[in-house]
């Protein structure tokens, strides 16, 4: 069960590590694309949210304090869909379904990341093969 949920932990975030890594990496088109949705202070921005999920993910798929990760996931999914995914929005009907398709992603992985914080937290010290053990309990 333990090499089930660090699999689990561990393909949870590589989608995270590669958009932490995107954000750094492509600050400047990351900015410009953030500036168009009407983020304030893009460049900070895009640089905050980067270090955030990357945090994120690692501290999930290593397991330090995985449900703090967590919580830092949802913590950036939820504001980015309304944010940059606003379909509701958008009159081009291509851009809405793209925009809607976006949106829901990010809901349904924040809906996963809070499944993953409830479950790290409710197990405890019960997780296993963590190096830090879940900071909340929810036993």
């Amino acid at each position: 069960m333990d090499v089930l949920v660090l699999a689990g932990r561990v393909l949870f975030a590589l989608l995270f590590l590669g958009s932490g890594f995107g954000h750094l990496t492509q600050r400047q088109m990351m900015a410009g694309y953030a500036a168009s949705k009407g983020v304030p202070a893009p460049q900070v921005m895009v640089v905050l949210t980067g270090l955030q999920i990357l945090a994120g993910a690692i501290m999930v798929a290593v397991g330090v304090w995985p449900d703090v990760g967590a919580l830092l996931l949802v913590a950036f999914l939820v504001p980015t869909a309304f944010i940059m995914h606003g379909f509701w929005g958008e009159t081009d009907p291509q851009s809405k379904v793209m925009e809607q398709t976006q949106f829901l992603k990010d809901m349904s992985l924040a809906g996963a990341a809070l499944v993953m914080f409830a479950v790290f937290a409710y197990l405890g010290d019960d997780l296993g093969l963590v190096l830090l053990g879940p900071l909340f309990d929810l036993s």
